[in-house]
C-alpha cells in the first residue's frame, strides 16, 4: 500500500501496528489508536528501532508484560504541539525513551541515570510500533535532530552507544589501560571500538567464532574463547614478561555478558587496584570474592542507561565517523516479522544488530 508523502501536508492514519510483548516467543502483533500529543509533544513516525540485549532479558521483561518495547529508535516528526519550538513537522530525529528532570539533587550532581523521572518515563507505546508519541519532557532533553550524513539505522545506536560513552567513564577508562570485554555482542564490540579510541589495549572474548571474528575486525587486540580464556591466561602466567603482562591482569574489565561464567573470569582476571564494569548483569544473585576485594582494593560498579550529554558525545562519534556502528546491522525486519527477529537475536550464531523497520 502506497503511504502518503511526508511533511507538513503529512497526516498519519488514525490506526496504526504494534508488536505487543508478552515473552520472548510470543510477540503479537495488534492495531491501536494513533496517539494524540497535546501542545507540547511531538509524534514521530518510526522509521528504525533496534532490538536491544536487554529486550531478550525475559526474566526481566516479563513481569512487566505484556507491554510494546523498543527504545532505540529513529524516525520522522509527523506532529508537532503548537508550543513545541524546537522541532518541526518533516524533521528527521532520534529520540530516547530515559530523560532526567534536571533539577533532583542526583541531576545536580551529574547522577542522571539515578534521577526518579529517568527510570519512570518513556515514550508511547514503544519503539516497535509504527507510531511513537514523545513526551513533553523528552522532547525537552531527549529529542536530536538527525545530520544529514546519519542515517535512521545508524541513529538507532545512539542510545546504545551512549551507554558505553557513560560506562567507560564511569570507570575511567584511560589511555594504555589494558581492558578486558567479556562478550563480544553489539555492546561488547561497541565497548571495544571506544577503548581502542581512547588508546587502550583490548581483549574480547565470546562463545561464538562469528563474534569473535568481529571482535577482531572491530579492533580487539586479542580475542579468546570464552571456554579457552582461563586455560590461555594461566599460559601467560607461566611464561610471565612485561610484553604479555596486559594479557594477563587487566586494569578495566567490562562485562558485556549476562553468562555466569563470565563473572567468574572477571573476578579471576582483574588487576590490583582494578575495576570491574557490570555493563550486564546476570539474571541471579552472584558471590563476590570479597577477600580480593578487600586485599586488592578492586572496585565493583555498573552502569545503568544514558543521560543527554552522553547521548550528544554518542551521536558526534558516530557522526565523524569515530565509531563504526553501520557495520553491526545484520538484519531489517518490518514489524510483522519482529517474532523472527528475536529469534535471531537469541541465536546469535550469525548475527549483531536486527533492526525492526515498521
Amino acid at each position: 500500500m502506497m503511504r502518503p508523502p511526508q511533511g507538513a501536508g503529512y497526516q498519519p492514519s488514525k490506526q496504526m501496528k504494534v508488536a505487543v510483548y508478552h515473552n520472548n516467543n510470543d510477540i503479537r502483533i495488534e492495531h491501536r489508536e494513533v496517539p494524540k500529543i497535546n501542545d507540547n509533544e511531538l509524534l514521530v513516525r518510526i522509521k528504525a528501532s533496534g532490538i536491544c540485549g536487554t529486550d531478550l532479558m525475559e526474566w526481566y521483561r516479563i513481569q512487566k508484560g505484556p507491554r510494546v518495547l523498543g527504545h532505540e529508535i529513529s524516525g520522522d516528526i509527523v506532529k508537532a504541539g503548537k508550543n513545541v519550538k524546537n522541532f518541526k513537522i518533516g524533521q528527521r530525529v532520534f529520540a530516547t525513551h530515559h530523560v532526567p528532570c534536571n533539577e533532583c539533587k542526583y541531576c545536580s550532581e551529574g547522577n542522571h541515570t539515578a534521577c526518579e523521572a529517568l527510570h519512570n518515563g518513556n515514550f508511547e507505546p514503544g519503539g516497535f510500533s509504527e507510531y511513537v508519541r514523545v513526551p513533553e519532557q523528552n522532547v525537552k532533553f531527549g529529542t536530536f535532530l538527525l545530520p544529514d550524513n546519519v542515517s535512521y539505522e545508524e541513529a538507532t545506536f545512539i542510545e546504545p552507544l551512549a551507554c558505553v560513552v557513560r560506562g567507560q567513564r564511569i570507570v575511567n577508562l584511560k589511555k594504555n589501560h589494558n581492558v578486558l570485554i567479556l562478550g563480544s555482542g553489539v555492546s561488547g564490540l561497541l565497548n571495544i571500538q571506544l577503548a581502542k579510541l581512547n588508546g587502550a589495549k583490548a581483549t574480547a572474548t565470546d562463545i561464538s567464532d562469528y563474534r569473535l571474528k568481529k571482535a577482531i575486525e572491530f579492533g580487539a587486540d586479542r580475542v579468546f574463547h570464552s571456554d579457552e580464556f582461563d586455560n590461555e591466561i594461566n599460559e601467560y602466567k607461566k611464561n610471565f614478561s612485561k610484553e604479555n603482562f596486559f594479557l594477563n591482569k587487566f586494569d578495566r574489565i567490562i562485562i558485556c555478558t549476562g553468562a555466569m561464567p563470565a563473572f567468574q573470569q572477571a573476578f579471576k582476571s582483574v588487576d590490583r587496584k582494578g575495576t570491574i564494569l557490570f555493563f550486564a548483569i546476570p539474571n541471579k544473585n552472584i558471590e563476590m570474592p570479597t577477600l580480593d576485594f578487600w586485599r586488592n582494593e578492586i572496585t565493583y560498579t555498573s552502569s545503568y542507561g544514558a543521560a543527554p550529554n552522553d547521548l550528544k558525545e554518542s551521536l558526534k562519534l558516530i557522526l565523524d565517523g569515530k565509531i563504526n556502528v553501520k557495520d553491526m546491522v545484520t538484519h531489517k525486519l518490518p514489524l510483522d516479522k519482529i517474532q523472527e527477529g528475536f529469534r535471531i537475536m537469541a541465536d546469535g550464531k550469525e548475527s549483531l544488530k536486527v533492526l525492526i523497520e515498521p
